[in-house]
């Protein structure tokens, strides 16, 4: 039976690569939205002080590097492309690359394990209007689902929170709490999608696996944007940290299961300022690492592809998931992750990053 897909895309959110592309980067991330100029040149500060690099656009190289042979290990030997929402490869470029060689039908795995307008909704946008832009001979691009229970994703993540937890001094670790970070996304928004109850259910699961009781761990957000008067999710990192603080806990360990890898927010956000935070209150603290390009989440991956080619295919296959919430649907519906009816003034800069 002919493969019923010919080509990969993975689908990043994208970052400069050089101080010169900072702000056109965040111009496009920007475009359309009243985001205050202010508020790009306090971001686009974020980036110079890692020298106007992002190093999310290496990661995905990274995760293609080590992708590609494990799916021709899995006997799925086709092409891989790789588009971005916001800077180059762009997936207006990429889409035009597929009907240059006659690519028909495409299979996208989106760098983003979780619902919402920004990581799920407006990346199909994206790729739509990618299609549109290409012509009638664009290919036809389907999405793979989101991953925040699939086991191997949650083997990966308790993984890197484990060996966090290791590196804890020994005495007091066994009363350390856990803070699971995740980028904000305006309220107006959150209550729309699933992203809150998908990310406590990553939480709880790790927690479990690692034996942590509920009253030592936590959802807490970052990255937040927009005016101080818009609701958005909460508590923040930097508040979370001083709630700690007064309840005497000496030892946390930052997991940011929001994120698949290491790019600015994490680096800014965790390592800078939340790092400079815990020094002043005297709080010790570990940030355990995404998931990158750990074995599990690529063999996870890979287990997302195989699976949607069974499917189509019309082969049986195990949808796995673990929880309560079930194996997301393969194919969003038309009314899933809708924007806010009422635009918040400034949306994230980064929200759905890789």
């Amino acid at each position: 039976m002919p493969a019923p897909y010919d080509a990969l895309l993975i689908v990043g959110f994208g970052g400069p690569e050089g101080p010169d592309e900072v702000m056109p980067f965040l111009e496009n991330v920007t475009r359309g939205k009243p985001v205050p100029r202010e508020r790009l040149l306090e971001v686009a500060e974020h980036y110079q002080d890692f020298g106007g690099i992002s190093p999310i656009n290496q990661q995905v190289r990274d995760l293609i590097q080590v992708l590609r042979p494990e799916l021709i290990r899995r006997g799925v030997d086709l092409p891989i492309f790789w588009g971005n929402r916001n800077w180059h490869p762009l997936l207006t470029e990429t889409v035009e690359a597929m009907v240059g060689v006659k690519i028909q039908r495409v299979l996208a795995f989106v760098l983003a394990g979780y619902s919402s307008y920004s990581s799920c909704r407006q990346y199909r946008e994206n790729i739509e209007a990618a299609r549109q832009a290409a012509g009638p001979a664009a290919p036809v691009i389907d999405k793979v689902r989101v991953f925040f229970n699939h086991p191997d994703f949650l083997e990966a993540t308790t993984d890197r929170v484990a060996n966090a937890f290791a590196r804890l001094p020994t005495e007091g670790r066994d009363a350390a709490h856990i803070a699971f970070t995740a980028h904000s996304i305006p309220m107006l928004m959150a209550d729309n999608c699933q992203y809150a109850a998908q990310l406590t259910e990553t939480a709880r699961l790790v927690a479990e696996r690692l034996e942590i009781p509920a009253d030592r761990w936590r959802v807490v957000y970052q990255s937040r944007s927009g005016r101080p008067t818009d609701p958005w999710l909460e508590p923040d990192i930097l508040d979370h940290l001083r709630a700690l603080k007064e309840q005497s806990v000496s030892q946390v360990v930052l997991a940011p299961i929001g994120f698949l890898s290491d790019h600015i927010e994490v680096l800014y956000d965790l390592d800078d300022a939340a790092a400079k935070l815990s020094q002043e209150l005297g709080l010790t603290t570990v940030r355990a690492g995404t998931v990158g390009t750990h074995p599990k989440f690529v063999a996870m991956i890979v287990e997302l592809i195989a699976e949607r080619l069974a499917t189509e295919s019309a082969q049986p296959c195990e949808r796995q998931a673990i929880g309560s919430l079930g194996p997301n649907h393969d194919v969003c519906p038309a009314d899933c992750c809708p924007y806010p009816i009422s635009r918040p003034t400034a949306n994230s800069l980064a929200s759905g990053g890789c």
